[in-house]
């Protein structure tokens, strides 16, 4: 994916063009770090588990070298040797040849652990490193994305925002439903019609944001709140894209739903993402579908918590929540029944 991305921007002449393929970039490297993230906490679950065993054994380790080393260093005709005699002898001889083979295979076992934890430990360190890198890599291309995002200008536009008719709007409402109910007072003109028609995907449309379902509409989440939309629990800095091709009929803070956006996929359907830090794009403007329309907040965690094993399953790297609401003809409906949510991102 990286490379492919790499290939999109090297090959982008427009800011368009360089939009879509630093968003393609980000992706590739939340994938990849995400993937990265699990195969550490893996590979340092499993190292471990086997020094944990290692050390269990350690008196039956010691005894098994000993024996070993005291086999190979002794001679053989003294091996041959017996108190009882000759019958002695070969009773030895009988016990080693039988023993012998067990403790090979013991200490074979033994050996294979031993490499197998300093393979794991290698590896741990060459991904601790292409991680670092690899958080870096994501952070320039966020600001890179930023920086071309304000230089595109080809996209096209339904309707130019009237800032002082959107400030009174917002000053004269007080819930989400009489902001959305009046979005289309906030333009300086008309706004131009659109035939965009994305029912044929209702229940298959991809979530925003790669994360995990913390809410269903209707849940009531820890503070007591119960609300219309889902919670969607991201990485910090996750990349939020438009999910279908979709004209953003309002960009900022709103209420206490922080910075939002909200997009029209067709007439009458709203798509409300809520919870963002950096907001993309210009209210009014058609955006396609991958497009990136925000940033979640918090910071990038340091390499020693992404490769700690603490909060290994439990979700606590996913920090940060995403709000996402879908209004149909100026009602809230579940936004399952649009997005498809039956896997983590």
């Amino acid at each position: 994916m990286l490379e492919q991305a790499s290939i999109s921007l090297t090959d982008a002449e427009s800011a368009r063009d360089r939009v879509r393929a630093l968003t393609e970039t980000i992706q590739a490297y939340e994938a990849g770090l995400t993937a990265m993230r699990d195969g550490l906490r893996r590979a340092a679950l499993r190292e471990a588990q086997l020094t944990a065993e290692l050390q269990v054994r350690e008196q039956e380790v010691a005894q098994l070298l000993g024996v070993l080393q005291t086999i190979e260093t002794t001679a053989p005709p003294v091996l041959m040797l017996h108190p009882s005699g000759p019958l002695g002898a070969a009773r030895t001889g009988m016990m080693l040849s039988e023993v012998t083979p067990g403790l090979n295979a013991q200490a074979q076992a033994l050996a294979h652990d031993l490499q197998e934890v300093q393979t794991l430990r290698q590896l741990q360190q060459s991904a601790a490193n292409t991680l670092t890198e690899g958080l870096t890599g994501v952070q320039d291309a966020r600001t890179q994305l930023s920086e071309a995002i304000a230089d595109r200008t080809d996209l096209p536009r339904r309707f130019v925002e009237d800032p002082v008719r959107t400030a009174i709007l917002i000053s004269s409402t007080e819930t989400l439903d009489g902001f959305a109910s009046g979005l289309s007072e906030i333009s300086e003109g008309e706004i131009a019609v659109t035939n965009a028609d994305v029912s044929g995907r209702k229940g298959q449309i991809t979530l925003p944001a790669q994360g995990v379902l913390l809410h269903r509409a209707g849940e009531t989440d820890a503070a007591g709140v119960t609300r219309p939309g889902l919670v969607l629990g991201t990485r910090p800095r996750a990349l939020v894209t438009s999910p279908t091709s979709a004209t953003i009929r309002y960009r900022g803070p709103l209420l206490d739903l922080g910075n939002l956006v909200i997009l029209e996929p067709q007439p009458g359907l709203l798509f409300v993402f809520s919870g963002l830090q950096e907001v993309y794009g210009q209210t009014g403007e058609v955006i396609p579908e991958g497009a990136p329309v925000g940033l979640m907040p918090g910071e990038t965690p340091e390499i020693g918590a992404i490769m700690s094993t603490s909060g290994d399953g439990t979700g606590t790297d996913r920090s940060e929540t995403l709000y996402i609401e879908v209004r149909q003809d100026n009602s809230p409906v579940d936004p399952e029944s649009w997005f498809r949510t039956d896997k983590d991102g």
